[in-house]
């Protein structure tokens, strides 16, 4: 159970180059030699090799080298594989080569391996296993080794990168002019930053931690416990879903969520919300939309209370005259507890308990720019609010930072990279440093703000990080987003959920989406996930993980 629960946070700790030299230089001057902690991780990457591909007679590895210490663990993995039958060949590009590295291709040259300073001799491998660059590396590949990695990547056998591929940043994922486009990649020790940044997924490929074992005080003696970048982890996330509930409650004490969405054009946009909301298990969801889509609203949410509100002549939400300075939430409010005859949807609108407040407000989906008015008005409620889409569009023109540093409650802004860019135009200049980008914003707008994309990072105003580690292409599809605001605000409106950290809660909202998408990805391939499938397959995540 303990190397069970050492494994866990092992696996939410996401380190720099800087951070991971300061963690690897601790366990040298504590007495580890270099020499073996080299044998024991080369160790772990034969015997994970060997269960990938479990063959040896007549078959051939190539191991790339390189000149530093990724190197020496190729040399190592590659006198292990030799050892044990397979027929291995080396290209090493660079005759002056690290002590250690260079003791390790003496000992292979003595064995009778072949090396060889061009790549072109590997074509015939079946398996390729890159050792030129670890984690580090600044500079871009250039020459013969930029030219061998172009030539690698347009054959056709599997690669595995040690640590990371050859050629990418460590911290941003960038490709430094060229980079191998690995089939697999096992990260050595800790999670490096760039496994969690968009642009080196491409080369990254299977990721695998291979945890060699680092003492936990080593790595929060560097990180800060806890630290200030957290991948979340089925565990993580398991912590902040509002499961179980006790078992004497009502629905009053589950949250009220009031969704604000939809326009004429956009009347899907709310539905999906809604959905989104529906699954988080919110008590009271509430809806203002147009009034000319309310009973196709009530006819896919049929227990939400949905108020029409008026509209403009382009079906928008009107946010002048009554509904404007801020008024709509309490108007809505008003509207819901004294229902008049031609309310469709829920009319139960008191119980014993007497009035339902408003938890939590999402804004945003479908209403378009036309609904400015009303956007800007609402801002000054004062419970917690997130914002999305058009909610989002509006704010970049109410000048973003001042208008938030006014909010009198929490905020959570859930851009992706184009919205970022307007909201942000400052931050954005960092990207496509997700990480450093978004904590920028957070920290100016002071504001939660996730940053939606292949790997979604979630920042909160002091500067902490939750890293989202896989999601799916599937959830690039118009929908997607609307039922990740439902689902964002419906956590954020349950008070079981009110005594942990905001980004926390959206962080797991965030991390659920993403699983969703991957289960139904599985079922329904790629492209058979549209929004109400998503929203299906959200039910299905939290069933997985409570089994």
């Amino acid at each position: 159970m303990q190397s069970e629960n050492r494994r866990e946070l092992i696996e939410q700790v996401v380190v720099t180059a800087e951070q991971m030299r300061e963690i690897e230089g601790r366990i040298f001057e504590a007495g580890m030699p270099v020499a073996a902690l080299m044998e024991k991780v080369a160790g772990l990457i034969t015997r994970y090799i060997q269960s990938l591909y479990p063959w040896a007679e007549n078959r051939r590895v190539g191991v790339l080298v390189g000149p530093g210490h990724n190197g020496g663990d190729g040399l190592v993995v590659a006198r292990e594989l030799y050892l044990q039958g397979y027929e291995i060949h080396i290209y090493r590009p660079l005759s002056k080569l690290k002590e250690l590295t260079n003791y390790h291709a003496q000992y292979a040259v003595s064995l009778g391996i072949p090396f060889y300073d061009e790549i072109e001799p590997l074509y015939e491998c079946d398996l390729i296993i890159d050792g030129l660059f670890g984690f580090g590396l600044t500079r871009s590949l250039s020459g013969s080794i930029a030219e061998a990695v172009e030539l690698l990547n347009q054959w056709s056998q599997p690669v595995v990168s040690i640590d990371l591929p050859s050629g990418l940043h460590t911290d941003t994922g960038e490709v430094l002019g060229i980079a191998v486009r690995a089939t697999r990649t096992l990260c050595l020790g800790l999670w490096k930053l760039g496994f969690l940044q968009d642009q080196g997924l491409d080369y990254i490929g299977e990721a695998e931690l291979i945890d060699f074992g680092i003492p936990l005080k080593d790595i929060w003696s560097i990180l800060g416990e806890p630290p200030d970048l957290v991948r979340v982890t089925e565990t993580v996330a398991k912590q902040f879903l509002p499961l179980p509930r006790p078992k004497v409650t009502h629905k009053y004490q589950q949250g009220h969520l009031l969704l604000i969405c939809g326009s004429r054009q956009y009347s899907g946009a709310a539905i999906l919300a809604g959905l989104g909301a529906r699954a988080s298990g919110v008590g009271m969801l509430s809806m203002a939309v147009p009034e000319s889509i309310k009973l196709l609203v009530v006819s896919h949410l049929p227990e939400a209370v949905v108020i029409g509100c008026p509209e403009t002549t382009a079906g928008a939400i009107d946010g002048t005259s009554r509904y404007a300075n801020a008024l709509l939430p309490e108007l809505v409010l008003e509207k819901l507890h004294q229902p008049s005859a031609s309310d469709s949807g829920r009319s139960e609108t008191y119980n014993a308990m007497g009035k339902a407040p408003l938890s939590a407000i999402a804004c945003g989906p479908g209403l378009t720019k036309d609904a400015k008015d009303m956007v800007q008005g609402v801002l000054a409620a004062q419970c917690p609010m997130v914002l999305d889409a058009d909610g989002l569009n509006i704010l970049a023109e109410l000048i973003t930072i001042p208008t938030l540093l006014k909010r009198p409650g929490q905020t959570v802004l859930t851009p992706h990279v184009g919205e970022f860019r307007r909201l942000f135009p400052d931050s954005a200049e960092l990207l496509p440093d997700r990480v450093q980008a978004v904590q920028k914003a957070s920290q100016r707008s002071q504001s939660v703000v996730l940053l939606k994309g292949a790997r979604s990072a979630i920042a909160n105003p002091m500067g902490s990080v939750w890293l989202i580690p896989e999601s799916t292409p599937a959830l690039a599809r118009g929908g997607s987003g609307d039922v990740l605001t439902g689902l964002v605000g419906g956590l954020m409106a349950q008070p079981l959920l009110s005594e942990h950290p905001l980004e926390a809660i959206v962080a797991t909202a965030a991390w659920w989406h993403a699983q969703a998408g991957i289960l139904a990805a599985q079922e329904r391939s790629e492209l058979g996930v549209d929004g109400g499938t998503l929203a299906e397959f959200l039910m299905t995540v939290v069933r997985g993980k409570r089994e």
